[in-house]
């Protein structure tokens, strides 16, 4: 009996003929080399501290040592993140809340808020999608995402890079 040549990946070459004693190609398990460690967070508070001209965020790490990562954000963002975390109702829609019943009219969940990088003061997101098409990930501002997460009917986790925990240097989003 000859045994059937496999082609690269394992498949059977054209016109050879396979048998259940042929031996079954079994695939390496994936290699993870750029896991990155998700810390859940929560808005714990959003302020103005005087003399201070600019407003900050602290987000709070849910599990301990309960560790806080605050950055800067303009003021209207502030205002609009603040209004979205403390449930306050505005005469019109402000543009998160907007976006936010658009996301939920066309069935589009919001999966997760990431913080995924540090340039300087600069800080990183992405806001993780899923819909009727399938998954998306959307780049974008720290406030923004935290914002239209605030604004959806059900909690959102927010996941925040250990490495932005840790220290207090630049940190490349992963993949970068």
């Amino acid at each position: 009996m000859t045994v059937p040549e496999r082609a690269p990946g394992g498949a059977v070459a054209d016109g050879a003929v396979a048998t259940a004693l042929d031996p079954v190609p079994v695939a390496a398990p994936p290699v993870v080399t750029d896991a990155v460690d998700f810390r859940m967070a929560l808005v714990a508070s959003v302020t103005l501290d005087l003399p201070s001209q600019h407003p900050t965020v602290v987000l709070r790490e849910i599990d301990t040592p309960r560790r806080q990562l605050t950055f800067a954000v303009g003021l209207p963002d502030a205002v609009a993140l603040s209004h979205a975390q403390r449930r306050i109702a505005t005469p019109r829609p402000l543009t998160h809340e907007l976006m936010s019943d658009v996301l939920q009219r066309f069935d589009i969940d919001v999966v997760a808020v990431r913080l995924v990088g540090r340039s300087g003061s600069v800080y990183f997101a992405e806001l993780d999608l899923r819909g009727r098409t399938g998954r998306s990930v959307l780049s974008c501002r720290p406030s923004d995402a935290l914002t239209v997460a605030l604004h959806q009917p059900v909690q959102v986790p927010i996941l925040i890079d250990a490495r932005l925990l840790e220290s207090d240097g630049d940190v490349a989003p992963p993949g970068a």
